[in-house]
């Protein structure tokens, strides 16, 4: 079963944190904000971080899935 990843998107004048599946979506006032959440939620789930410019277009991504057991 492929992992789920994590992305930060731009929500009108904030950041948001969203994760594959549908659930749940948190906002920051600020893109520092959304990676700092984002990561840490990414590495508690062992998957990438997916970071979006304002475009749409992923811009850069952190890998978390080290020390993730394969099920």
């Amino acid at each position: 079963m492929p992992r789920k990843h994590v992305h930060v998107v731009s929500a009108g004048d904030c950041w948001a944190v969203v994760a594959d599946g549908g659930h749940g979506r948190e906002t920051f006032r600020t893109l520092e904000d959304a990676i700092t959440a984002g990561a840490k939620e990414a590495r508690q789930r062992h998957v990438e971080l997916l970071i979006h410019g304002r475009d749409g277009h992923v811009r850069e991504r952190s890998n978390f899935t080290e020390g993730a057991s394969s099920r």
